[in-house]
C-alpha cells in the first residue's frame, strides 16, 4: 500500500515533526515533515523519536554507535520516505 504510515508515525510528524515546504507527492494537499528516529544502545527497542532542540545533539555525544533515520511523512494521508540515514555517537 503506498500510503502506509503507522499511526504513531503520523502522529509523531504533527507532534515532533519538522515542517518543510515541501508538499506531498501522493495528495498533493498537506505539507510533509521530516520525523527523526534514532536507534541504538541504551535506546528503546522501537527507537527514540527526537523531539526536542538539542536531542540529536546530545546523543551524537555519546561513546555509542546509534543510526538515526530521517522520515518524511505526510500527516494526512499516510505517505511516508526514508530520506537519509546516518551515524551518530562515537562508538
Amino acid at each position: 500500500m503506498l500510503c502506509d504510515a503507522q499511526p504513531m508515525l503520523r502522529r509523531n510528524a504533527v507532534e515532533c515533526g519538522t515542517p518543510t515546504s515541501e508538499i506531498c507527492p501522493v495528495c498533493e494537499d498537506y505539507e510533509v515533515a521530516h520525523v527523526t528516529y534514532v536507534f541504538g544502545p541504551r535506546l528503546p527497542a522501537f527507537g527514540r523519536c527526537i523531539s526536542t532542540p538539542g536531542e540529536l545533539e546530545r546523543l551524537d555525544a555519546r561513546k555509542a554507535h546509534l543510526t538515526g533515520y530521517v522520515v518524511e511523512v505526510c500527516a494526512a494521508c499516510g505517505w511516508n520516505h526514508l530520506v537519509r540515514v546516518t551515524s551518530l555517537g562515537r562508538g
